[in-house]
């Protein structure tokens, strides 16, 4: 087989990883090829939200995603609660009502990170994951009460960045994004840092045809990636895996509790 024809013979491939179905959150398709190490999270983000709803009587949970981690929580409570979540994702918002709807959670679809809901009305906001605007975080919690989230931060993905050549845009707020901006920004709009933790490990991908699956399933994260826009570089991370085996990229964390000062 000729150099084009081995040329042509890998570009429809990965076109057709590129359109190999996906259902969301399930990651079974990239068994064996696409391995998460284990990550250093010594808080426990779902522990720690279970127990922070014993005590509140309202709760939102920002860019619930499909809804069915809130849902757990939910169902690990034994009192009433008014139960919020707002989610911005159009493919799986049918999804996240299957999952919240059933369980009397009002659901907000958002298309920024405006709240919809009334001044001081909430005893806790949680976000895993998800952008925000301290402000309204602010605006729509009690006095004293808490925000809690764990947020990805800036190294995740970073080398597929490097090696797409494509910008850092989508990891939470800003291009830059770690524990210690995060911490800056909630101390300067006056919130006390309760507790922060942050955490780092890899993923390795063993072959293209599994970046690009993923890519195109996480579409947030390069918003023009195509087979076709990307296939010279798609081409070096194949000789880059033949070479070493794997491409192991970042998983970076971090995790903050933070309470609202009782002075507005």
């Amino acid at each position: 087989m000729s150099d084009q024809q081995n040329e042509q013979a890998f570009y429809e491939y990965l076109l057709s990883e590129y359109q190999h179905p996906f259902a969301w959150g399930d990651w079974s398709y990239l068994e064996g090829r696409r391995v998460e190490l284990p990550i250093e999270q010594p808080w426990g983000y779902a522990d720690r939200v279970v127990e922070a709803m014993r005590t509140v009587r309202a709760i939102l949970d920002m860019r619930t995603g499909d809804g069915s981690m809130f849902a757990s929580f939910i169902r690990q409570q034994s009192h009433p609660m008014q139960l919020y979540a707002t989610e911005g994702y159009a493919p799986i918002l049918a999804l996240t009502r299957q999952h919240l709807e059933p369980l009397g959670v009002t659901i907000y679809e958002v298309a920024d990170e405006r709240l919809p809901i009334a001044d001081e009305q909430l005893d806790l906001v949680i976000n895993r994951h998800g952008s925000y605007d301290l402000r309204e975080i602010r605006r729509v919690l009690k006095p004293g009460q808490h925000f809690i989230t764990q947020q990805v931060g800036d190294q995740t993905n970073l080398r597929l960045h490097e090696l797409l050549h494509t910008p850092r845009l989508s990891t939470g707020n800003a291009p830059t994004w770690n524990l210690a901006i995060a911490v800056r920004e909630l101390q300067q709009a006056d919130w006390q840092i309760i507790e922060q933790r942050e955490g780092f490990a890899s993923t390795r991908f063993y072959d293209v045809g599994a970046i690009v699956y993923y890519l195109n399933a996480i579409a947030w994260e390069i918003p023009d990636f195509s087979v076709e826009r990307y296939f010279d570089k798609l081409v070096a991370i194949r000789r880059l895996i033949e070479r070493e085996g794997y491409l192991e990229v970042a998983f970076h964390t971090f995790f903050i509790v933070a309470q609202k000062t009782k002075m507005s």
